[in-house]
């Protein structure tokens, strides 16, 4: 596991001034629980480094070539996979997710496994911080962001490629998020 501990090391250096999105929560919190859940579904040593790095190349100044010169091509492939863009600026974001979804469809089993963890605990955190925030969390996001159809979408696509029990856990949080949302819409009056 040296390989892992010098990934953590890594990935805690790249990300280093990077919170999660709209908290003081630490980046590198995400990545840990990511690389959980890949070890827990059965994941091996490359697959629970490339959880570490999985946002390395699209959310910071990482390349491939930067993520194969320590860990390995099949790590960087994995990154490289689960990345929805390496290009800055960086597509719009609708047909960036679509792009992605499709993607899912021929990726190689690691790349799912990796993948389907990330968005496991991103959904998992959307849900908690929509019971703390309700409707004001979403404004953390880009206004053009549709992220229930995302994760919805993403439960489809991941439904088709995997049998992990990750899938039907994503579906829970997704279809909780959805229910706690349309719960608190305003009802329209005639």
């Amino acid at each position: 596991m040296s390989r892992f501990a010098d990934a953590l090391v890594y990935a805690t250096e790249v990300h280093a001034p990077q919170l999660r999105k709209g908290t003081n929560v630490p980046y590198v919190a995400h990545l840990l629980a990511v690389a959980s859940l890949v070890l827990e579904d059965g994941g091996d040593d490359d697959e629970a480094i490339a959880a570490l790095l999985h946002d390395a190349i699209e959310d910071q100044d990482v390349s491939f070539e930067d993520i194969q010169a320590s860990f390995g091509e099949h790590v960087a492939e994995i990154v490289q996979a689960c990345s929805d863009t390496d290009v800055n600026p960086k597509p719009p974001w609708r047909q960036r997710k679509e792009d992605y979804i499709a993607h899912l469809a021929a990726a190689q089993p690691e790349v799912i496994r990796v993948s389907l963890a990330d968005k496991l605990h991103n959904a998992r955190s959307l849900l908690f911080d929509y019971r703390l925030d309700g409707e004001e969390m979403w404004k953390r996001f880009n206004p053009d962001a549709d992220q229930l159809w995302y994760y919805r979408s993403l439960v489809d696509a991941f439904r088709r490629v995997s049998e992990s029990p990750m899938v039907d856990e994503l579906d829970r949080v997704v279809t909780e998020l959805e229910h706690l949302t349309h719960s608190n819409l305003p009802s329209s009056q005639d």
